[in-house]
């Protein structure tokens, strides 16, 4: 009895709005009491309606009406609250806006607690005691109250759709089975539930899989990271030490060698990281997709199960294999070794030996080699912008689009002399050296156009014809003739064959000693694969024979 009283004085000194003990009390002209923070906020959202209302009687007001203090109601709050009346609990809270209201209760509504699918009806604390107490409503299956369960009734039978029609993919209740849906493919909802679990089990149980595979992934790049920053770091100790004995001819090489070391080891470690965040990223994409199916796998309600299942479409294929190959690392230690060969060389042999410790820095490579691009998506992953060097270009040739494309003049260009210029044939070099791995394409207009990879000293012996691009060991280039192909190579000449296109995609990966140039179109065709050994860094170049021919390297996308 004494706590029906005591629940009675708190409903009697409840705010109607925020269902809580009034706080600095004020009562309306209706005589209605609020706290006055709850209804000055309820009058100044209806400021823009232009009225006020009361939220308990819903008397409305023209102008906003002045409040008055209850000072007897704060008095007796603060007598109350010495006798130890505190705010109402949570479960006896007043439904608000959002909340799913007890379908029971008369008057004003408190929160349902629980929806019975067998009553179609939401129930209170109070009024959720029979199912829990007694027998008969043991029975009943109680879930989380929604308003959305009402979609589980049937809008034709009013009857709570308990079985799936596989036929039609939707739920349905008895009499649908037997009557619109008669001859379908018909199940319990709760076998069909029974079925997509298992599915969901098997999908979760694949991720899991590919979440462990890639965690070790991750951990084995972590290590290799480590081994290439140590080896890295223990070779430029070496090489420092040694190159310090040839002092003074010796230091600017000492400086060339570790410029390499570091490059190839920021290379390195920037595809380890690079490979390491997309495993990373695709760790949380997968966690992201099973918490999903989790919070889809611990739904109660078989409507909602089924209604928000998505279709099982497969999982992706994974950016990287089950289970990451790393090559046995190259380390530097290499480099070392080749450094020594040099101590006793000296100035005759300094600089064929520079070309060799090169190289060999080059090639440090932790990760097995990845596979060549197939689609022209993948090849453009490795796009690169590739802008002309003006102190190459010919002198009857014109630099334009911020020299990306070049026109052959029948006129000479107001260029300077400089020792880089070709002078005997119409060819100009990229300014930037090619990255190991890289992909460009090249728009070609005219009759003969010549698209090209070259070492940079090819202008040395320009002058003579093997300055040309093709006719030396120095360059690689395809010459593209209106409507044939024709690839050169030391002097060598080796017709191709494929379908003619004005442009041309070129694929180069320095480390694997791969060439390789396609014919671009709707489709990519390879024209022509070179595999040999690059002994310098590479230039993109292009030569350009008859008047008014054009080539333009186009830019990345």
């Amino acid at each position: 009895m004494e706590q029906q009283e005591n629940q009675l004085d708190r409903e009697k000194f409840c705010c109607w709005i925020c269902v809580d003990l009034l706080k600095d009390p004020v009562t309306t002209v209706c005589g209605h009491s609020y706290c006055k923070s709850c209804i000055n906020t309820h009058w100044d959202n209806g400021e823009e309606r232009g009225s006020y209302s009361c939220p308990q009687c819903r008397q409305t007001f023209t102008q906003r009406p002045v409040l008055e203090t209850s000072t007897m109601l704060a008095d007796s709050l603060e007598e109350l609250k010495k006798t130890g009346l505190q705010a109402a609990p949570a479960d006896h809270c007043y439904a608000g806006p959002e909340d799913v209201a007890c379908d029971v209760c008369t008057g004003r509504k408190r929160k349902s607690l629980k929806f019975c699918l067998n009553c179609l009806a939401s129930y209170c604390e109070k009024y959720l005691q029979h199912h829990l107490q007694s027998a008969p409503f043991k029975k009943h299956k109680l879930v989380e109250p929604s308003e959305k369960l009402q979609e589980n009734i049937c809008s034709r039978h009013d009857e709570v759709m308990k079985m799936f029609c596989r036929t039609d993919q939707q739920c349905i209740c008895y009499l649908c089975s037997v009557e619109e849906h008669k001859g379908h493919d018909t199940v319990s909802a709760a076998a069909e539930r029974t079925e997509r679990q298992r599915e969901l089990g098997l999908r979760r149980q694949t991720i899991q899989q590919r979440v462990q595979d890639t965690e070790k992934d991750v951990k084995l790049l972590q290590q290799e990271e480590e081994d290439v920053n140590g080896s890295a770091d223990k070779a430029v100790e070496d090489s420092e030490e040694i190159f310090t004995e040839l002092i003074p001819l010796l230091e600017k090489r000492s400086s060339d060698v570790e410029q390499q070391i570091r490059s190839q080891q920021e290379t390195e470690v920037s595809r380890v990281r690079e490979l390491q965040e997309r495993l990373e990223q695709e760790i949380t994409e997968l966690q992201r997709k099973d918490h999903e199916l989790k919070q889809l796998s611990d739904t109660e309600d078989q409507h909602q199960f089924l209604h928000n299942y998505p279709p099982l479409s497969p999982l992706s294929e994974s950016t990287h294999s089950s289970s990451t190959r790393i090559r046995p690392l190259r380390d530097f230690e290499d480099v070392t070794a080749a450094v020594s060969q040099v101590r006793g060389r000296l100035q005759d042999t300094l600089s064929e030996t520079e070309t060799e410790i090169l190289r060999i820095v080059s090639q440090v490579d932790v990760l097995l080699r990845q596979p060549e691009p197939e689609t022209r998506a993948d090849f453009l992953r490795y796009s690169q912008e590739i802008t002309l060097d003006p102190n190459t270009a010919y002198k009857r040739l014109l630099l334009s689009e911020g020299n990306r494309k070049v026109t052959r003049m029948s006129e000479h260009q107001s260029y300077s002399d400089h020792p880089h210029r070709f002078t005997h044939w119409p060819q100009v070099l990229s300014r930037e050296s090619l990255p190991g791995r890289c992909y460009w394409e090249v728009e070609v207009g005219g009759e003969v156009v010549g698209v090209a990879v070259a070492y940079k000293n090819i202008s040395e012996a320009e002058g003579l014809d093997e300055g040309s691009f093709g006719f030396n060991k120095k360059s690689w280039s395809l010459d593209c003739n209106g409507n044939s192909y024709d690839f050169y190579y030391n002097g060598n000449y080796t017709p191709v064959f494929g379908p003619v296109s004005s442009r041309v995609g070129v694929y180069l990966d320095h480390s694997a000693g791969v060439l390789s140039f396609y014919s671009v179109s709707d489709t990519m065709t390879l024209l022509n694969r070179v595999q040999t050994t690059f002994t310098q860094p590479l230039y993109a170049g292009v030569w350009v024979y008859d008047s008014g021919s054009t080539a333009e390297f186009c830019k990345p996308k």
